[in-house]
């Protein structure tokens, strides 16, 4: 799927694929209709009207295949942005427990990893730029600092663990959502769709060549039920990419607030 196309509001994306669909359903319509005539009217009468079950079957499988993808990965992101956002209020919650400057640091490195990701990282996944080659600086700041904590007393050593392993999942959660953000449907996977949706109108339009009327109702409904299917899965395509996406609403609800 073209990137612009899922760069655009929803609406819009109905408007186009409505738009697109029903013109190649019309080209159809019409040079089917053109066709047949003489032997060739004879021809098209031949073929059976059992065919059109399958292949209206093999087109819901594959809207059911690349649905099953787009579902999965849409999880996959929304379950990191979860993880990374109670992991950081896990971090925050344990900072409290080294008073004074330290607690002052990591809640300032936190809330500024927050800020990087909504303000910078969330554009670049959606645009599917995001790459792992770059550090979440922030965050490997707060990590060190945990480590390098001297603890008293068996509290402190305790949260110093815990406040390690936020940390870490925190890192490891940001990783899972860039890569997330990298998935999206092929192109083989789209044109296999497109394809099947092409040969199901030729279909129908064949077997109802003799009915001009029959023909462009039943190509309309069908074309209504592709530009439905396109439409849910485009929409969905990219997690982190149009309006129906993974949002950093939860990154903003975990975000410190500064204490000057």
């Amino acid at each position: 799927m073209a990137q612009w196309m899922q760069d655009l509001p929803l609406g819009w994306m109905a408007l186009v694929a409505f738009a697109a669909t029903y013109a190649v359903a019309g080209i159809i319509f019409m040079i089917v209709m053109k066709l047949a005539t003489g032997e060739r009217a004879r021809a098209f009468k031949g073929v059976s009207p059992g065919m059109l079950p399958p292949l209206g079957i093999i087109f819901g499988l594959f809207v059911a295949f690349i649905a099953a993808q787009v579902w999965s990965d849409v999880e996959r992101g929304a379950s990191a942005v979860n993880r990374e956002a109670s992991s950081l209020r896990t971090a925050i919650l344990l900072s409290t427990s080294f008073p004074g400057e330290p607690e002052s640091r990591l809640r300032d490195l936190i809330r500024r990893h927050i800020d990087e990701a909504v303000t910078h990282e969330w554009p670049m996944m959606a645009q599917q730029s995001a790459s792992l080659r770059v550090a979440p600086v922030s965050l490997g700041e707060a990590l060190q600092m945990a480590l390098a904590l001297a603890p008293r007393g068996e509290g402190q050593i305790t949260a110093q663990r815990e406040l390690v392993i936020a940390i870490e999942n925190a890192i490891d959660a940001r990783r899972q959502r860039i890569i997330a953000s990298q998935s999206s449907v092929n192109g083989v996977k789209w044109a296999c769709l497109f394809l099947q949706a092409i040969c199901t109108l030729i279909a129908i339009a064949v077997v109802h060549s003799d009915n001009r009327g029959a023909a462009a109702i039943a190509m309309g409904i069908f074309s209504l039920g592709v530009v439905v299917s396109v439409l849910l899965v485009a929409s969905h395509d990219r997690p982190f990419s149009g309006d129906i996406s993974v949002k950093p609403d939860l990154l903003r609800q975990v975000m410190p607030e500064s204490r000057d």
